[in-house]
């Protein structure tokens, strides 16, 4: 296993205990990121006008398409490690 993959798994980890919630923002960010390092680009359609959560999730997919794993897991990682105090 690569460095990286390592250092992505222990931000994965570390996210579920960090000392304080993030803002949705930036969880909105952790999860695109997250999905891009780990299935590549959005695909499919758009959630409805009723999904809130689902159209934020999606659009905050779509806006990093074609950013590469190791980059999405490398800004990952950054954006854990800028939440610990």
């Amino acid at each position: 296993m690569s460095e990286l993959k390592k250092q992505f798994e222990a931000a994965v980890a570390d996210s579920k205990k960090l000392p304080e919630r993030p803002s949705n923002d930036v969880l909105l960010q952790l999860y695109a990121l997250y999905k891009q390092a780990t299935e590549g680009d959005v695909e499919g359609k758009r959630p409805g006008f009723t999904d809130m959560v689902g159209r934020a999730k999606y659009d905050a997919w779509a806006a990093i398409k074609g950013t590469g794993g190791d980059d999405a897991m490398t800004r990952y990682v950054e954006l854990v490690n800028s939440q610990k105090a």
